[in-house]
């Protein structure tokens, strides 16, 4: 499976990096192909390519804010392929996260 994500919060720093941590950790033990971009108080980081994003299985918007880009993921919406979940729940709790997205 491959899993695509964006994660944001208000400030930019801890949960925005915690929930990349969160979700790398959870899809690799599954053994899962996983890349975050995060959107922070450093900018845009790890930035998903469109190609990225059409290949992906599932998105996971782990955002408290806005986020730049939204438009790469209107085909993913479109097709129920997203999941949005505050950062702080994907930090939480990543195993329900990874298991609602292997039933999309």
């Amino acid at each position: 499976m491959k899993v695509v994500a964006v994660t944001a919060c208000p400030t930019g720093v801890a949960h925005t990096y915690m929930a990349q941590e969160a979700i790398e950790k959870e899809c690799r033990k599954r053994g899962y192909e996983v890349k975050v971009e995060t959107q922070g108080s450093m900018g845009i980081e790890n930035e998903l390519e469109q190609d990225e994003v059409d290949a992906a299985d599932v998105v996971i918007l782990a955002v408290a804010i806005g986020i730049e880009g939204e438009e790469r993921f209107e085909e993913k919406e479109a097709d129920g392929k997203i999941i949005n979940v505050d950062p702080g729940e994907v930090i939480k709790h990543p195993a329900e996260v990874i298991d609602k997205a292997e039933k999309l």
